[in-house]
């Protein structure tokens, strides 16, 4: 069940409820019976077992899928591969 935040309009007081998606929201005060209005706050999840953080972003090793980079790739140069001398054709 999510917790919600009211603050009273009249003396200021915040309170957290729990409450289910379907409750109405509450509206009065316990401690003063003032008007409540709805906060938005920052909401606390956590990602449970493995996935993409656990195995991929958050391990120190290098994945091998990954290419490599060097330092001329990553300022836009591209990385040129040696070739074989043409063969001269006499004409």
């Amino acid at each position: 069940m999510p917790i919600y935040e009211y603050q009273c309009e009249a003396c200021g007081q915040i309170c957290e409820a729990w409450q289910k998606f379907s409750d109405a929201p509450l509206s009065t005060c316990q401690h003063c019976q003032g008007k409540l209005t709805k906060l938005i706050s920052h909401s606390a999840f956590h990602l449970k077992g493995g996935g993409w953080y656990v195995s991929e972003y958050g391990s120190k090793k290098p994945n091998s899928a990954t290419p490599s980079t060097d330092a001329g790739e990553s300022q836009g140069e591209a990385k040129s591969e040696p070739t074989a001398p043409a063969a001269k054709a006499d004409v």
